[in-house]
């Protein structure tokens, strides 16, 4: 599938240190034609961590897109009446998104995002990185695994013998993801193996 000219939107939660796996795929998104709306929640484009600045961060991505960030409920909340996406990306997608988009709560501009996006029955695509996937997200994700419209980057245990329950998307494999998501299809094997 050709994804040029297609508006997609880009949502960056604060998995601080899955920053640099994600920029490249918001790069090769705009170079395969797409107009990526960027859009950071209230904490990614707020904190500054030892994996760099937030205002860093900020100024590639709005760089890299040509576009204005999305920072903020209000302005997340005409992408649903207005219909101003195809797709909407949320990558990294944190453990405390997921069990927010599971539990229909909506408290952040990626959450608004999300919701008034899902309005307009098209596809929503996760690229989680969490510590709790296999702890008490686990039920989150199973729930989000079952939605309409939402569909996953396939994902693997990123450190299964120090950390356990973490689970992190294979960033990659995002644009392969919406593409088949936008066919209404959930790439396959969602799950990885550790060689994947």
């Amino acid at each position: 599938m050709n994804l040029k000219g297609l508006r997609i939107g880009f949502a960056l939660t604060g998995s601080f240190c899955t920053f640099v796996k994600v920029i490249p795929e918001i790069e090769n998104l705009v170079k395969e034609g797409t107009n990526v709306i960027p859009i950071m929640s209230e904490n990614a484009q707020s904190i500054d961590t030892r994996f760099g600045k937030s205002e860093y961060f900020m100024n590639k991505i709005q760089e890299i897109t040509g576009n204005k960030i999305i920072s903020s409920i209000y302005e997340a909340e005409p992408i649903g009446p207005k219909s101003l996406l195809d797709a909407l990306v949320i990558a990294p997608c944190t453990g405390n998104t997921v069990a927010k988009l599971a539990n229909a709560i909506t408290d952040s501009c990626v959450t608004m995002a999300a919701k008034a996006h899902l309005r307009n029955q098209k596809p929503i695509v996760i690229a989680i990185s969490t510590n709790d996937g296999l702890g008490m997200n686990a039920k989150n994700i199973g729930c989000l695994l079952n939605a309409k419209n939402i569909y996953f980057v396939p994902f693997l245990q990123d450190a299964p013998i120090k950390k356990q329950n973490s689970l992190v998307a294979k960033m990659p494999l995002i644009i392969p993801t919406i593409k088949e998501a936008l066919e209404g299809k959930q790439i396959q094997p969602v799950i990885l193996g550790a060689n994947e």
